[in-house]
């Protein structure tokens, strides 16, 4: 006897798409509740720079995963996957649609699809001297050392994420196995699943980017990382690294202009769009709907995303 299926809707592309306001239609017209999978949204006090849902948006539908730990607190696409696994059972259980969103791929596609991780332990002096590598020869030199044994992961990770980095090598290191391998998708998902793309025309979406950047300094994003430089959250954690803290932090501390550190933050906002999309296409199973204003009315567009979320989920 067969055994039904989890429901699950997510929805994936980049960011100033408009996600944000697509799930929270969704959300109240399918009985549903939102879970970030944006993996800076996990942080308390990191608001504005990782554009959550405002306060009375997530007062009108309940959010999960946002807000869950502070930025010098470790959570893995791991976590992630056990928590929203979790979330997604209870939510089945209680009639209510999960809806996954955001634009940090590995994240989605762990849930999604089954990853498995490694539970390789670790190798302290190892690690030592991968550190004292990239220390000495620089993080390219370590980012080659792990492209040579895992390609795939290599692939994913930029030389500068020398954490990550030190874990996969720590992986093969251990187990003679790469971390591509351990994460290894099932082909089918084991959910009741429709995924959402959401797309729309190069040139404008990198115009939404530049509006947003600009408003999220108006809305206070120096003062907000200000705060947190006071609370003792410095350069150092992975989660001041996300994008738009990273570059007000040099302008704070006096190794650039704030105009140059603003268009710093648009221009790396706009590769890691077009980053994401690269991620995206990859995937299979998105249905994909263009919301560039002017293709046809954003009603009608509207119409069809709702008829497909009905007819996957009646």
């Amino acid at each position: 006897m067969s055994i039904e299926k989890e429901n699950v809707l997510a929805i994936i592309g980049p960011t100033s798409v408009g996600k944000t306001a697509l799930s929270l239609e969704l959300a109240a017209r399918f009985s549903g509740e939102i879970i970030s999978g944006d993996s800076m949204q996990f942080y308390r006090g990191m608001d504005i720079g990782t554009a959550k849902a405002s306060p009375e948006e997530r007062a009108a539908i309940p959010h999960h995963l946002i807000d869950i730990c502070d930025p010098d607190e470790e959570f893995t696409v791991a976590d992630f996957q056990r928590r929203t696994a979790a979330l997604i059972s209870d939510m089945n259980s209680r009639q209510i649609l999960p809806i996954i969103v955001g634009g940090t791929g590995l994240y989605i596609q762990s849930v999604l699809y089954g990853y498995r991780f490694s539970q390789a332990g670790e190798d302290e002096a190892y690690r030592a001297s991968l550190s004292s590598l990239a220390e000495t020869d620089g993080n390219e030199a370590l980012h080659a050392k792990l492209s040579a044994v895992d390609p795939l992961t290599a692939a994913r990770l930029h030389p500068n994420d020398v954490k990550r980095v030190i874990r996969a090598l720590e992986i093969y290191h251990l187990t003679g196995k790469t971390m591509a391998e351990y994460q290894q998708r099932s082909e089918e998902s084991p959910y009741n699943l429709l995924l959402l793309g959401l797309t729309m025309d190069r040139a404008l979406l990198y115009e939404r980017i530049n509006t947003r950047v600009d408003q999220m300094i108006e809305a206070g994003l120096i003062e907000e990382v200000e705060g947190l430089l006071r609370k003792g959250y410095d350069a150092s954690l992975r989660s001041m690294q996300a994008l738009g803290y990273k570059e007000i932090i040099a302008y704070l501390q006096g190794l650039t202009t704030k105009e140059a550190a603003v268009e710093l933050v648009k221009k790396r906002t706009r590769n890691f769009a077009k980053r994401q999309l690269t991620w995206f296409r990859a995937m299979k199973d998105i249905v994909w709907f263009d919301v560039t204003p002017g293709l046809g009315t954003e009603s009608s567009i509207r119409q069809g995303i709702y008829e497909k979320v009905a007819g996957k989920f009646r």
